[in-house]
């Protein structure tokens, strides 16, 4: 018998990114675990992904290519060859090239792997798709507000390293529930509890990190930058700014002092709905623990004001001169400390002439509107749009024109493989050779195939390489093996990247990047224009913002008349039990998971007439979808909460994306799927009530 362990990594869209291995006996993948000498992961994974080895064997999984037979979204397909298949997709492309340009295709890809060779991280497939002049993919739907707003403060979006958390004497989980949505973080934060830290959870919902936490702030959605400036109020009132932390490493103090001074704790509790002895308590709080570590989610830049709130959170730490200690500053993201070489791997250099971007948060418009040229050919590859982004309705309306050529790459036929021409069975992680980082720790991680595809499925890379052939393309980078394109990414000269080499990745399994420990992200200064941390931004101001770091609020959330007609703001937070609708197919995760619920206050409850279990109907003027009530005061009054991650298919075909209006945050081209407002309805009671979630 032989028995081996091969490194690996979890695919997902979560900023753990954990580092696995799998046990293989004679050839058979048998068992995965967490990598037991990983300083961050440290040998453990999460509820969704201990199981991931059986869902790579799950009934449903799509095992050859397909070409639909019914009705667009109907969902019936006959089985046919790859050379079919790719003989059908290279000749519809080549088609509409031939009439609009290539910018007439849309390759639309998601956060379904995160790998740098067969995901989102590597842009895969961006090589073929600049040698056909393909439309450019911008991936807004995740965290691009926030990331904008921080590189106008910070010059960059990255931030403080999440180990060095343990070094923190007050923490604030400013909505984040690391609980549910990254779980070692929690660990490193329960090491500075050991330490004697605070750790403070601001969020609308008192979630399952909330319940554990030493004190919980409920703002109103979207209020988050007023309370920030309250919050400094107050530390200027104890006259505890670091002057000279502010006169030496700063630009633009004396405005954004001014900014803050007009946010005193009557106004502040007046904007957002938090008490003004909570806001003073947590204000002097802050005025004397050093360091303070502020740790954010992408939830809250969800809003038409979200990129300002990320913008000015990140001033806080400057105010109180925490950036220059360990433990001290605002972690978002650290994808960008990775130093891999993205231009040889992406090779955006094959692109001839310049192409139009498209939004990923406004599928429906490019649809339904562009028509210069109009989008002829979708291809979406990790990516369930039909249930993952805004504006469900008009999306389904698009995915059903009859003259889109729509080709799908899944592991499963999800709710916008329904609405394919044709569907191609996509590899797992365990299949396929790729790199990955995180967005959440320092680590890169090696991915090794221990297993082979089963069926007929195929690597995206190697899906790409096979159209490129039925296409008749000759650039050589398009046939690149994944070994290649992994020397390409991992052949960097950058400073992180020093001791990581190909072989020795592969050999590990992962690696540290090469930053200190503990690590200060910005010791010697920022990349900004003026080299400090800037309260007052001219880039800011060149791009229509306000120069000065401040308070942009909420669209719907904001509007009073609005809410009038619809009282609740709707939050769709992350599923314990899903990550985005990934594993929304797998029968024990959906009976975990329960039905579609959605939660209201009970004095909200008992105002509209809703008693727990109803039945209910959540709607505006977008959509609709159905969900069960519960009952709980964990959401504050005129917030009603839901989650994420349902298959249409199992829940009657609508879920929460249907009320949300595609339109952009403030910054980046964000989403807005939190600036949303609705109003609840109990339905009379239905023979099928009883049922799991309709599957």
């Amino acid at each position: 018998m032989n028995v081996t362990q091969v490194p690996g990594a979890c695919p997902l869209d979560c900023a753990d990114a954990c580092s696995w291995q799998v046990t293989v006996r004679d050839g058979e993948a048998v068992a995965l675990r967490g990598t037991p000498d990983h300083p961050y992961t440290r040998g453990t994974l999460c509820v969704k992904v201990n199981q991931y080895l059986e869902h790579t064997r799950a009934p449903d999984r799509l095992l050859h290519p397909l070409r639909r037979v019914g009705p667009k979204g109907e969902g019936r397909f006959e089985r046919i060859s790859w050379d079919s298949a790719l003989d059908e997709i290279a000749q519809r492309l080549k088609q509409t090239i031939e009439r609009h340009g290539g910018e007439a295709i849309w390759p639309y890809q998601g956060t379904g792997t995160l790998g740098f060779l067969q995901g989102l991280q590597g842009r895969a497939g961006s090589r073929l798709w600049n040698v056909l002049g393909a439309s450019r993919h911008d991936m807004t739907i995740c965290s691009i507000a926030g990331l904008a707003g921080l590189r106008y403060t910070l010059g960059v979006s990255t931030g403080i390293d999440p180990e060095s958390l343990a070094h923190s004497r007050l923490v604030l989980l400013w909505g984040s529930n690391p609980l549910t949505s990254r779980h070692h973080l929690w660990k490193v934060i329960q090491r500075a509890r050991g330490n004697g830290a605070h750790v403070v959870v601001i969020d609308p919902v008192r979630s399952r990190s909330a319940a554990q936490a030493d004190e919980h702030l409920a703002p109103l959605p979207g209020t988050d930058a007023a309370l920030a400036l309250g919050l400094l109020h107050v530390v200027l009132q104890e006259g505890a700014e670091d002057r000279e932390y502010l006169a030496a490493r700063t630009v633009g103090w004396e405005a954004f002092r001014q900014r803050v001074l007009e946010f005193g704790p009557e106004r502040t509790a007046r904007e957002t709905g938090v008490t003004e002895e909570e806001i003073v308590r947590l204000g002097r709080r802050i005025a004397r623990s050093r360091p303070t570590a502020l740790g954010v989610s992408q939830g809250i830049q969800r809003h038409a004001g979200g990129g300002a709130a990320l913008r000015t959170l990140a001033c806080l730490p400057a105010v109180t001169g925490d950036w220059q200690r360990p433990g001290g500053g605002l972690l978002y993201s650290t994808d960008g400390y990775f130093g891999a070489n993205r231009d040889a791997l992406c090779r955006d250099d094959l692109l001839r002439s310049p192409v139009r971007t498209l939004s990923m948060t406004r599928l429906a418009e490019g649809l339904l509107e562009t028509d210069d040229p109009p989008v002829e050919a979708l291809v979406v590859y990790g990516a369930n749009p039909l249930a993952s982004s805004p504006d469900q309705n008009r999306i389904r309306r698009g995915l059903a024109r009859e003259d889109l050529f729509t080709v799908v790459m899944d592991h499963f036929q999800t709710d916008t493989a329904d609405y394919a021409d044709i569907l191609l069975p996509a590899t797992m992680q365990t299949e396929h050779l790729d790199v990955h980082d995180g967005y959440g720790h320092l680590y890169v991680h090696w991915n090794e195939p221990v297993a082979a595809p089963p069926g007929e499925c195929l690597s995206t890379t190697e899906t790409f390489r096979r159209l490129a052939r039925a296409m008749e393309l000759t650039e050589p980078a398009l046939y690149a093996s994944d070994e290649e394109l992994a020397s390409d990414l991992l052949d960097s000269p950058h400073p992180s990247m020093a001791g990581i080499t190909l072989d020795t990745l592969r050999t590990k399994g992962w690696a540290r990047l090469a930053y200190p420990d503990p690590f200060v992200p910005f010791a010697n200064g920022f990349p900004t224009p003026s080299g400090k941390l800037e309260f007052v931004s001219q880039t800011a101001r060149a791009d229509g913002h306000d120069a000065v770091a401040g308070y942009v609020p909420a669209s719907e959330t904001d509007d009073a008349e609005r809410a009038r007609s619809l009282p609740f703001v709707l939050l769709s937070v992350a599923n314990h039990f899903f990550l985005n609708t990934v594993f929304g197919n797998k029968p024990e995760l959906r009976r975990r998971a329960g039905p579609p619920y959605v939660v209201v206050h009970p004095q909200d409850a008992a105002a509209s007439g809703i008693a727990a279990g109803d039945r209910v109907r959540i709607s505006n003027e977008r959509g609709a979808f159905e969900a069960l009530a519960r009952i709980d005061d964990v959401v504050r009054p005129g917030v009603a909460m839901t989650t994420k991650g349902h298959w249409l298919k199992f829940t009657g075909g609508s879920g929460p994306n249907a009320t949300v209006d595609e339109r952009d945050a403030d910054m980046g081209g964000g989403a807005v799927f939190h600036d949303n407002r609705v109003r609840i309805t109990p339905l009379a009671p239905s023979e099928d009530d009883s049922s799991e979630d309709g599957g």
